[in-house]
This record gives C-alpha cells, sequence and structure tokens, in this order.
C-alpha cells in the first residue's frame, strides 16, 4: 500500500536546483543530513509550536536545519551563532541577549521566537515565503534592491540575474530539498533514522552568580545535563545582574531551595564563594575590581597574585562573593498549594491577580509555554 504525500504549509516548487540539491544531501553530504534528521527529532516539534503560536508556516523550520542542522552552538565563518544563525545585530533587534554570560542566539527556545519574529517581519514586506526566506538569509535590503533592479517579485525568476549571491540563489532550492527529503526520508533512501527524543524541561530561577555545578548537584543531574539543556549560559554560573531560568530535566529534583542553602560548591575560606571570570584584552585587576564591587587586594589574595599587571587574556580569575550577595537563597517559604479550576472566560492574568500573585509565576508552577488556558484546566497555585 502506497503512503500517502505528506503536506506542507510553504510553498514546494520542484525544479532542476531543488532536485540537485536533493542529489546532494544523498550522496555527498549524507552523513551530515543523517544527523540533522536525527538530531531534528529533538527540536523540530517545539520549534514547530513556536512558529505556529506566531502564525507562521510550520515547515518553515527546515530553515533553520540549512541553517546549522539544528546545531545550538554552531558558528559560521561570518560569527552567526546558533541554530538560526543570527549575527550580533539581528539579534539583538529581535530581543536575544548577547553578553559574556549569555548568548540566546544559542538558545533553540528563544531563538526560534527571535527568528518568527523576523521572518513575519519579512514576509510582512516581500508578501512571498521564497523571498522571506531569501532574505533571512541575504538580509532584507539586498533583495528589494535585486527586486528594484530587475523589476520582478518572482524568486525563480529573480535568481536567474546576477545581483545575488550564489548562496541566496540557492538558499531556498536547499531549504526545499531539506523538507523533501525530511518529511519522507524512506523515499530518499534514509531508512533507520534514530530520531533523538523532543526537547522536554522544567525551569528553575536560579540567583545570581549561582554556579551550575551547585545547580545540578542539587538537582541529581550532571553538570553535562545542566548545559546540554542551557547551551546559551556562556559562563560556569548564571549571571551576576539578577535571577536567570536554567533548564533541568523535567525528572530533576525541585524544590532546589533547601539544598543550595546548604550546599557549599568552590568555598576557599568561611564565608565566602567564587564565580570564574576568564579575562578579555585590556581587563585589569583595577577593571575587575570596579565591575564587581571588590577590592584589588581581595581578587590579589583570591588568585594568589603579586603583580597587578600579571593578567593574561583567557586567563580565569576568581571572584569573591559573600553568601548575603545571593539574595534568592533566604530560607524556603512555606507554601500552600491551591488547585484554582479555570472559568469560562478567564485569563492568566486574571488568575493572578485574584491571588495576587505573578503571571510568570503561574507559568512556571505549570510548565506552561504560553499563556493560553482552558475551561476547566486545573492549575496549580502557592501561596504563601
Amino acid at each position: 500500500m502506497e503512503m500517502e504525500a505528506p503536506s506542507f504549509d510553504i510553498p514546494i516548487v520542484v525544479n532542476d536546483r531543488v532536485e540537485y540539491f536533493i542529489r546532494f544531501f544523498q550522496t555527498v553530504a549524507r552523513d551530515r543530513f543523517v544527523n540533522w534528521l536525527k538530531r531534528s527529532g529533538r527540536y523540530v516539534p517545539i520549534m514547530r509550536q513556536i512558529l505556529r503560536e506566531h502564525g507562521l508556516p510550520e515547515d518553515l523550520v527546515y530553515l533553520a536545519m540549512i541553517e546549522s542542522g539544528f546545531n545550538p552552538t554552531a558558528r559560521s565563518y561570518r560569527q552567526a551563532v546558533g541554530p538560526w544563525q543570527f549575527i550580533y545585530g539581528t539579534g539583538r533587534k529581535y530581543g536575544l541577549r548577547i553578553d559574556e554570560w549569555v548568548d540566546e542566539r544559542r538558545d533553540p527556545i528563544k531563538s526560534t521566537i527571535a527568528a518568527a519574529r523576523y521572518l513575519k517581519d519579512l514576509y510582512d514586506q516581500f508578501r512571498c515565503w521564497h523571498l522571506a526566506a531569501a532574505g533571512y538569509n541575504a538580509g532584507e535590503g539586498a533583495i528589494s534592491r535585486a527586486i528594484s533592479q530587475y523589476q520582478t517579485e518572482d524568486y525563480w525568476e529573480l535568481i536567474k540575474y546576477p545581483g545575488l549571491k550564489d548562496e541566496t540563489r540557492d538558499y531556498v532550492p536547499k531549504m526545499i530539498a531539506a523538507a523533501l527529503i525530511a518529511k519522507n526520508p524512506e523515499r530518499y533512501g534514509f531508512n533507520g533514522i534514530e530520531y533523538d527524543p523532543p526537547l522536554r524541561w522544567k525551569e528553575v530561577i536560579a540567583p545570581p552568580s549561582t554556579p551550575l555545578e551547585t545547580i545540578a548537584l542539587c538537582a541529581g543531574i550532571s553538570l553535562a545535563i545542566i548545559k546540554d539543556l542551557n547551551p546559551h549560559l556562556l559562563s560556569s554560573s548564571t549571571p551576576p545582574d539578577g535571577p536567570y531560568p536554567v533548564r533541568l530535566p523535567e525528572d530533576a529534583r525541585l524544590p532546589l531551595e533547601t539544598c543550595l542553602l546548604s550546599a557549599r560548591p568552590q568555598r576557599k575560606q568561611e564565608g565566602v564563594f567564587f564565580l570564574t571570570h576568564r579575562v578579555k584584552k585590556g581587563e585589569t585587576l583595577y577593571s575587575l575590581a570596579k565591575r564587581y564591587g571588590v577590592s584589588v587586594e581581595e581578587l590579589k589574595k583570591s588568585n594568589g597574585i603579586s603583580d597587578v599587571r600579571g593578567l593574561k587574556i583567557g586567563q580565569e580569575v576568581r571572584i569573591p562573593r559573600r553568601p548575603s550577595e545571593f539574595v534568592q537563597l533566604q530560607r524556603p517559604k512555606t507554601c500552600k498549594k491551591v488547585f484554582h479550576v479555570v472559568k469560562h472566560g478567564e485569563t492568566l492574568w486574571r488568575i493572578a491577580k485574584t491571588y495576587r500573585v505573578s503571571v510568570e509565576e503561574l507559568k512556571r508552577w505549570n510548565n506552561l509555554k504560553q499563556d493560553a488556558i482552558r475551561p476547566n484546566e486545573k492549575l496549580l497555585v502557592l501561596l504563601d
């Protein structure tokens, strides 16, 4: 019995260039494409959900496939980063945090939200998904100039002219080829693919400068798992500028507060903890002391440094922090559990206002990824 052909929500055109990339993925890049398919099992479900929530075609997920092979830590020679390969400026424009502590271009969730917003803007401008995808690759300016120069808004006509780079000419054919294979791999000779399980997680809001090793210890998991679920965290600790959400496996131990209170990783002297800073060009003990609010003498003592001019680029410097600075590690609150049954017409905002909690707390307690709720749904509420 012949299987039903898969359907698509992006326009599919099969021409010589698309067939060329199908053969390319089947032969020259076969091993690479097998890895992409395996990795797609982990990321495609959540990426599709995010695209759907933003009102976009779900098959735009294959744009991420050809950009990075769904690799959160991918980096191009142009310094584009993450599964959606954002450059610094575009990532910041669409709300991604990028600094020495966090690079949310590597976050498969937040980067997909940013990509959805960017693709929606591109479609609003060009009213064509082929042109929007080309704009994602080349930038909207390059596509607009080509349209103006050659007086056509047909992507397939536009790529016949020399105004666009080869990479952009091949971008849409490559995406279509990847989509055709990914949706029907057996037809194209990709049999027996062992897909990675879908990404599942829950979050804990960690205090500033909490070592990831401490979180792993308290959650009863390995540090490698923490790093795998949080590829956007660049340091060995959470950012020092405020509480930050850390993803954990669904079966991790929670709550963590009591454990975090008693855990003392990286303790070198009574009442003092350390976070690690990797020295960059131009940084000195004086600039680090000012930045972290400690004295130069404390930094020298904590790192066994005698010469204040002795820092080297890439050197790890221990920054002393005292327990009083870990403002979230106070005595755990005793909370009362209440289950609220959603009534017709109620919203998360209204329920949060009723119980004097925040919408974000409601979402975190109930592992909600969006604001939509249904009548008769039970929501957990924790009251002081």
